[in-house]
């Protein structure tokens, strides 16, 4: 299929070939009949994208910094390669579509196949919509008229943030798309609407709609027009639609306002927000986001949990489905806003020069009669009789960061690579030079050529793909965790027991040059160590999914079991017992601020302290290792200081965590045959222990580990 997307690294608009998108459980599989360009806010993401690298990070100084204190801890080269690879991941243009479903996904029953819809899908002809996302078209309304749905939708959350009455003087500032159709809203509300633009043709269509349409261009003070209009009073709300980077605006809402007035934002504008504007009036000021209430909502948009409606009266799905009432009842007129209807082969006369465009707005059509295709092929090849052919499931950013660049550099036999919407895994193949990008990762497990299986998904998908991938009779390497329940892991176990094949985990440390260089100076003997393991870890958002017990399995399983393998690789032992203490009075499950005690089979102690309230400024990583009175500290996997070792020098390298040797390993492996090159034994004892800390968390004592 064809969909719309952006090159953030040198600003070009592509209409790139991809897979169809596989509906997924709670999901709606939609056919495009028509989407709508949003000129304004395409118009944003689209000129960031032309402009230079400098001018992109002008427009991002909070990024910058972010930058900067990754170059301080990890040095400059993995500090750029991480900007160019984000620079490098597309950008999917477009959310107002409107077509027919055609696949309805597990556990969705408000809709069937035939259904005509409306979603905030991208540009592409078919899109896969969480059914929180999706409303039906009244019969009466047209596809053009019902791809205005998200549009409306924008516009109808700013007027309930505003909370108008019957009679109130509102004013409009920006009457481009969302403007327009904000001022009609309001009308039917029955509220005395003035609208301010620069452009004359929205004057006249804002006229023609019973707006008090006003250009300031020709002359008229914004504010002595409002005072003029309100005999003195002010307006009573002002929303603003604009887009623009001047302070103006705001200081120029706030001096129309009446005394106790409201000002909703809902474009982009400046915020030096003055306090004299604000003060004297006691204005409030709100910024409204998007849709509606559960924008941005994981429970609420991807998992399908509506709000109550008598707790939520108006939830996102709810206002998509009042716009599409308001146009089907006549109330909101949106065919006079339609520039122009082109096929979507021409969306260049619409992309091709968006800043100089007048256009208000301009409907693609879709005239799609292929057969949806789930796998694309990028660059035909021969596997026929080779060894380490390898498929991808998974096309995020460890995939493109990580995973890629070093398999590249080890000219690996790549035939696939999957990513559940096709634009990743297509993007990725055509850099890397994959054979094929599929949105059906089945379609790697069915082939024969493909003997090792790379799982980088999310983390409540790792262990039911191995299954299946061990089932198929194919080698696995999984990013961790292997699991994240105990269930889980005893079914792969026993499946594994019955394969000759091999399960590998992403505990890359192990092979980073550095911990080689350490493991060589302790020695192969069994004496007990001390070890002291800290992760500056940093702070992630507690709605981020990997904190969710069922989907990421918190940070402890995710993340801190790469230095439960890490130290037990030093130890050459196994862990016996665990017991974890996380900062905090009532501390849950899915801490990420917690102190895990090791107690190995051989007598050592190791302590991973994992926090994530610590400065970035600081090295994430550090290592401190005690034995026979000897000394190891490495710091960030850049620097490596030996005491007390005969022949030991301290070392400072680039910053290497394993992950080329990790895999030029696993390679030779599949390839050549032999031992796995973590021993399954130790994966498991590892994904144990990473249990175990949690269940000591819960019960507040030792843990063993069977």
């Amino acid at each position: 299929m064809k969909q719309i997307i952006q090159d953030l690294k040198n600003g070009e608009t592509i209409l790139e070939e991809v897979p169809v998108p596989v509906v997924k459980s709670g999901h709606v599989l939609v056919k495009t009949a028509n989407t709508l360009v949003s000129l304004g806010t395409e118009r944003m993401l689209v000129e960031f994208g032309k402009a230079n690298f400098i001018q992109k990070a002008r427009q991002q100084p909070d990024k910058v910094k972010m930058v900067l204190d990754k170059v301080k801890t990890d040095g400059l080269k993995p500090t750029m390669d991480a900007v160019f690879n984000k620079l490098n991941q597309p950008l999917p243009l477009g959310y107002c579509n409107v077509g027919q479903v055609v696949e309805v996904g597990k556990g969705v029953s408000e809709f069937k196949v035939g259904d005509r819809v409306a979603s905030n899908g991208h540009h592409a002809e078919y899109v896969n919509i969480p059914k929180n996302l999706v409303a039906k078209i009244p019969d009466n309304v047209t596809y053009e008229e019902a791809a205005f749905t998200v549009i409306g939708s924008i516009g109808l959350q700013g007027i309930r943030l505003l909370d108008p009455t019957f009679g109130e003087t509102i004013v409009v500032v920006g009457l481009g798309l969302i403007g327009l159709v904000t001022a009609e809203l309001l009308l039917a509300n029955g509220c005395n609407v003035i609208g301010f633009d620069f452009d004359p043709e929205k004057i006249k269509i804002a006229k023609e709609k019973g707006i008090i349409a006003v250009n300031p261009r020709e002359g008229t003070d914004q504010v002595k027009f409002v005072e003029s209009y309100t005999n003195s009073i002010g307006a009573d709300g002002v929303i603003i639609t604009a887009s623009n980077k001047s302070n103006e605006i705001i200081s120029q809402s706030a001096n129309m306002c009446r005394k106790r007035g409201r000002i909703v934002l809902v474009g982009v504008i400046g915020l030096d927000i003055s306090r004299a504007d604000f003060y004297e009036k006691e204005i409030t000021f709100q910024v409204s986001c998007s849709y509606g209430p559960g924008r941005y909502d994981e429970a609420y948009e991807q998992k399908g949990n509506d709000y109550p409606i008598g707790y939520v009266r108006w939830t996102e799905k709810r206002n998509f489905e009042a716009i599409l009432n308001a146009i089907s009842r006549g109330i909101l007129d949106v065919k006079p806003l339609i520039t122009e209807t082109l096929p979507l082969l021409e969306y260049q006369k619409v992309y091709g020069d968006m800043k100089n465009s007048k256009s208000i707005a301009s409907i693609l059509e879709y005239n799609n009669t292929a057969s949806p295709e789930s796998t694309v092929e990028i660059s035909p090849k021969s596997f026929e009789g080779k060894k380490g052919v390898i498929g991808i499931i998974g096309a995020g950013n460890f995939t493109s960061s990580t995973i890629l660049p070093n398999l590249n550099k080890l000219d690996a036999n790549l035939k696939y690579i999957a990513s559940s919407g096709g634009l990743s895994s297509t993007t990725m193949a055509k850099r890397y030079n994959i054979a094929n990008s599929t949105s059906d990762y089945k379609e790697i497990l069915a082939d024969n050529e493909v003997d090792l299986v790379f799982i980088t998904t999310k983390h409540n998908m790792h262990a039911p793909m191995v299954l299946q991938t061990l089932k198929a009779g194919k080698s696995v390497f999984v990013e961790k965790p292997l699991a994240l329940t105990k269930a889980e892991l005893q079914l792969i176990i026993e499946e594994y027991n019955k394969r000759e094949v091999n399960i590998s985990v992403g505990f890359n440390r192990r092979f980073a040059p550095l911990a080689k260089r350490m493991k060589k100076l302790l020695g192969n003997d069994t004496t007990p160590m001390n070890i002291i393991a800290t992760m500056n870890a940093g702070f992630i958002p507690a709605d981020v999914w990997v904190h969710d017990m069922e989907v990421g399995g918190g940070r402890i399983i995710g993340e801190a079991c790469h230095y439960i393998d890490l130290c037990t690789y030093f130890t050459g032992s196994r862990v016996v017992a665990v017991c974890m203490n996380a900062m905090g009075i009532n501390p849950k499950e899915n801490t990420d601020n917690a102190s895990i005690l090791l107690k190995y089979k051989n007598g050592s102690n190791a302590v991973i302290n994992y926090f994530a309230n610590g400065s970035k400024g600081y090295s994430k990583e550090r290592l401190e290792i005690y034995s026979q009175e000897r000394t190891l500290i490495m710091d960030n996997w850049r620097k490596l200081k030996a005491y007390g070792f005969k022949g030991g020098k301290n070392i400072s390298s680039k910053q290497d965590k394993g992950h080329y040797n990790q895999f030029n390993e696993l390679i030779a492996q599949q390839e050549k045959g032999g031992n796995p090159i973590i021993p399954f034994e130790s994966i498991i004892n590892t994904t144990k222990a990473s249990f175990a800390a949690i269940d000591s968390l819960n019960q507040q004592q030792w843990v063993y580990v069977d």
